[in-house]
């Protein structure tokens, strides 16, 4: 297995060079950081739904479809990533998806814990120092290869991720940049400008080299080779293309959901009723409302009682939401005709609801 140690490199770079290595069948692992921003999308997700494609374009930010996984995120580098292929038969792959997310996943844990930051594994697939996210990581098939993927967040854009994502409003941007500051840190955060500054790139990627040979056991330096540039040469020609970014990714129903960390997620959902239409607009934290915002077209009767099922809703387990929906309209706190339990159960069920 070689280790590619390849620094700072073109942003085209970072993405081509792990792409090539699996398509290949090359096992190994790719250190890298692109030079220059850009947003890169999940393989199954939808450009358009995902990414304000027009700002992209005026900032001059190029947008990327990967082959795994996941979704739409802001990098530049400020992150240090990682990118470990392995052959689907390497007997070092646990059979089951949580295993291996807890096997490959400790070395980075391990990183942060040697600088200074306490880090643990927090399922499915994220690092987390107390309750923020520090590090995400996502598994995807290339060829016949296994292709674990993941950072090292040194420090984070937290305006261009809020700006560069499709938002349905300014009021839910403001709110996903919020979310993001509380929800996500870096070590630059985590440790202050001076103890961060001990730990440049060259020593973090050092680190990270060393711990994951600890699971994959020793890696021989690896070059970019003619076959290995005849590779990602090809590949960009695809990877590249308008063809590969617009394919038809999966169509999501009307609204937005964006997951921050595990147990943080960020939602807007909108459903036609046959009493008119509803917005709902919340945050979900470890399996909890936050503050909720309804609107819609019975916003014109203020008898209608939303703003009292806004305030019932908030601090509430989403697995309640069916029973505390039930025990609204028993007591008779809510007036909304033609919108019933299953309108409501439309627009604010998240994944663990009912």
């Amino acid at each position: 297995m070689n280790l590619y140690n390849l620094g700072r490199v073109a942003w085209e770079e970072s993405q081509l060079i792990y792409h090539s290595l699996a398509h290949m069948g090359r096992e190994g692992l790719s250190l890298v950081s692109p030079a220059t921003p850009y947003v890169c999308i999940g393989y199954h997700q939808d450009a358009a739904q995902e990414v304000d494609l027009a700002y992209c374009q005026d900032h001059r930010i190029p947008v990327f479809r990967r082959e795994v996984g996941g979704g739409a995120v802001y990098l530049d580098g400020g992150q240090l990533f990682f990118h470990l292929i392995l052959r689907r038969d390497n007997p070092l792959i646990p059979k089951n998806k949580a295993a291996f997310y807890r096997k490959f996943i400790q070395p980075v844990v391990n990183v942060y814990n040697t600088i200074g930051i306490p880090a643990e594994y927090k399922p499915v697939n994220d690092v987390v120092t107390g309750k923020r996210k520090i590090s995400g990581t996502g598994v995807g098939e290339i060829g016949e290869c296994i292709v674990f993927v993941g950072n090292l967040i040194v420090d984070f854009d937290y305006a261009s991720m809020a700006r560069v994502l499709k938002v349905p409003d300014e009021k839910f941007r403001d709110k996903l940049y919020k979310t993001l500051t509380e929800n996500l840190t870096t070590i630059r955060r985590e440790l202050g400008e001076r103890q961060a500054g001990r730990w440049d790139d060259t020593a973090l990627n050092a680190l990270m080299a060393e711990e994951f040979q600890k699971v994959t056991g020793p890696m021989q330096p690896g070059k970019r080779d003619e076959a290995l540039c005849e590779k990602m040469t090809a590949l960009a020609g695809r990877l590249f293309s308008d063809a590969w970014l617009f394919r038809k990714g999966k169509r999501r129903p009307s609204g937005r959901d964006v997951k921050i960390r595990a147990g943080a997620e960020l939602v807007h959902r909108i459903h036609k009723a046959q009493g008119g239409l509803i917005r709902a607009d919340f945050e979900v934290l470890d399996g909890r409302y936050g503050a909720v915002r309804l609107s819609g077209d019975f916003f014109c009767f203020p008898e209608s009682g939303i703003s009292d099922l806004e305030a019932r809703l908030t601090g509430k387990a989403v697995s309640d939401l069916g029973a505390l929906l039930d025990s609204f309209y028993r007591e008779g706190r809510i007036e909304t005709p033609g919108i019933g339990t299953p309108d409501w159960l439309s627009v604010l069920s998240v994944k663990g609801a009912p």
